[in-house]
């Protein structure tokens, strides 16, 4: 049964696609520190995983021929993670400043954020996974509150806070398809030893598996 899916996806696959000289598995070429790979498969579809650190990527999808390269584009369409404003919440027996939760209530630590005032400079820290809470000796109440987490580069407008807030605020970050590539309009070249990945975050290159 499974050589006769193959070979029905071999008969679907556009003869372009079988005959691609970018058809193969390669791994990731970059520094010590990351890991990752990508799969070029001659039905059209290809995947690709990449580890740095705390960042996970990962994508799946189709591509197509441009010109002297390869373009890739993720299917499905990713939901992009989001940040909204949640009910707050006490830790420790009471409510912080600031506090960065998953959907689930567990706090998020690492969270880089800006808080605005009346009056005074602003406060710029990031969020341990207690939150984060306004020093005794600042009376200041927070007027608006800008959250960034740095890993996944999740971002949101800011959030402007009013008299029923009481100068706190909780986010919670909606993970939807976290770590999952929109590859639209990322395209592969070759080189000397297996290709380069060109996407709008910068490029990625790679190396052929099984050859010399």
């Amino acid at each position: 049964m499974r050589s006769l899916l193959l070979v029905a996806l071999l008969i679907a696959a556009p003869a372009a696609a079988q005959d691609s000289p970018f058809v193969g598995e390669y791994s990731l070429a970059e520094g010590p520190d990351v890991g990752g790979g990508l799969l070029i498969r001659n039905d059209g579809r290809f995947e690709y995983r990449l580890a740095a650190g705390a960042l996970d990527e990962r994508a799946e999808g189709r591509w197509e021929a441009r010109g002297d390269g390869i373009c890739l584009t993720t299917e499905p369409k990713p939901v992009p993670p989001a940040l909204k404003k949640g009910a707050l919440a006490e830790v420790d027996g009471a409510i912080p400043t600031l506090l960065v939760t998953w959907p689930n209530g567990q706090g998020v630590p690492g969270v880089d954020f800006t808080i605005g005032f009346d009056s005074g400079e602003a406060i710029a820290d990031y969020t341990q996974v207690y939150g984060w809470t306004m020093p005794d000796n600042d009376k200041r109440i927070p007027r608006w509150i800008e959250v960034r987490e740095p890993i996944y580069s999740i971002t949101a407008p800011r959030f402007e806070l009013n008299e029923a807030d009481g100068g706190k605020l909780r986010v919670i970050i909606e993970p939807n398809d976290i770590g999952v590539v929109d590859m639209e309009d990322a395209c592969l070249e070759t080189t000397e030893r297996g290709v380069v990945l060109h996407r709008v975050e910068g490029d990625i290159r790679f190396r052929r598996l099984g050859g010399d």
